[in-house]
């Protein structure tokens, strides 16, 4: 409940990022906008690229829409992935 909750959070920030690209926001709110949507690209895309390097050997590709999906949802969705492939033993 709380990871569909998150998701939806990151779906409303990622909307804000990308709004201030479509409709730049008033001159000094627009520097801090467009240095948190760097941040938040860098930091999703460092989250996929040690996701897919940290697979073992044998198992499974990810798909794409697995990685979009961990791409705009972040840890959300690497929390729902665990949860999922590793339950509680």
């Amino acid at each position: 409940m709380l990871i569909n909750a998150g998701r939806v959070l990151m779906l409303f920030v990622w909307a804000f990022l990308l709004l201030n690209v479509i409709h730049p926001f008033p001159k000094p709110l627009t520097y801090f906008v467009n240095v948190a949507l760097f941040f938040m690209v860098i930091m999703h895309g460092l989250q996929l690229v040690l996701m897919r390097t940290t697979q073992p050997k044998g198992a499974e590709k990810l798909s794409g829409l697995m990685q979009a999906k961990v791409f705009f949802f972040g840890v959300f969705e690497l929390l729902a992935w665990q949860k999922k492939n590793f339950p509680k033993q």
